[in-house]
């Protein structure tokens, strides 16, 4: 095969997400860092991180539990979105480097974690949570380490959960919808 069509390095936005896939992958050669995509990986499978974040906001932050449980549901929300359209989209995960974690479903477009992660970095963000934004980001990164997605998902699924707590803002405040 020639240059522009080798199946090996595919070009454009496509080839840069197995490019970029492929090293973050690379990164996975350390166990160090292979133990830390593993175990956020699985913390944030289903949303559980999330979920186990929200609720603990509104045990220890009485006065805005109601902000904490919307915000929560906010969270899952989106993460139930994004399986949805994982099954519209049906784009199978990278299948060119070797996994470092199994996964429930084969499929990759947008990454449920970065979803509910970004949802949760927005929401709980909002309510004052310093902690969650940067474990957020963690998360996201480790569906690149873990060989899982691509960039391109990972990116859309931060983008479909931001914006699904975002519109939810004024709900999980207790404002108006």
């Amino acid at each position: 095969m020639d240059d522009l069509h080798d199946l090996h390095h595919p070009l454009g936005l496509h080839g840069m997400d197995h490019r970029i896939v492929s090293a973050l992958r690379a990164c996975g050669g350390d166990p160090r860092v292979a133990g830390a995509a593993r175990a956020l990986s699985w913390a944030g499978e289903h949303a559980a991180l999330w979920l186990a974040a929200g609720l603990t906001g509104a045990v220890a932050d009485r006065p805005r539990r109601g902000a904490w449980l919307r915000g929560t549901a906010l969270t899952v929300g989106a993460h139930v979105v994004s399986m949805g359209v994982k099954r519209v989209v049906r784009r199978p995960r990278p299948a060119h480097v070797d996994p470092l974690v199994g996964t429930v479903g084969r499929h990759s477009f947008p990454s449920s974690h970065a979803t509910s992660a970004a949802a949760a970095a927005v929401a709980f963000g909002a309510l004052g949570s310093r902690a969650v934004p940067p474990l957020a980001v963690a998360v996201c990164l480790s569906r690149l380490v873990a060989g899982v997605h691509y960039p391109s998902d990972v990116a859309a699924g931060a983008a479909l959960g931001a914006l699904t707590a975002r519109l939810g803002a004024r709900w999980m405040t207790g404002g108006p919808a």
